[in-house]
């Protein structure tokens, strides 16, 4: 597999800083969502109130999975700049092309990304 042409980096570049401008829109969003739910039950009923922390759970996890993703863009970005971006950190093969036009914050290969999946 070829190393990564100038014109691919810049367009997964571009990808990235889209990605975590996208990202970090939503981290200030999910905030908002997964605020504490007020006890007030004079105001929201038992059955609301449960509602609302189910809503803030899932808001939560939400957060967490956004925030997980942005660090990796971040860290993605990083190695760009590096001048390591696109390897596995696996195998040390290159990433194909595809794989991070798809995922452009993936750090494995696809054949590194399955067998880790199978782990799990």
């Amino acid at each position: 597999m070829e190393k990564l042409s100038n014109q691919q980096l810049a367009a997964i570049r571009k990808r990235l800083l889209q990605l975590e401008k996208n990202l970090s829109q939503q981290m200030e969003i999910n905030r908002d969502a997964a605020s504490i739910v007020a006890l007030d039950q004079t105001s929201v009923g038992r059955v609301s109130r449960m509602g609302a922390i189910q809503q803030q759970s899932i808001a939560l996890s939400t957060r967490r999975k956004t925030c997980l993703r942005l660090k990796r863009v971040q860290d993605a970005l990083r190695a760009l700049a590096d001048n390591g971006y696109g390897f596995c950190e696996q195998c040390n093969e290159l990433i194909a092309f595809e794989r991070l036009l798809a995922r452009p914050e993936a750090n494995l290969c696809i054949s590194c990304q399955n067998h880790a999946d199978t782990k799990t």
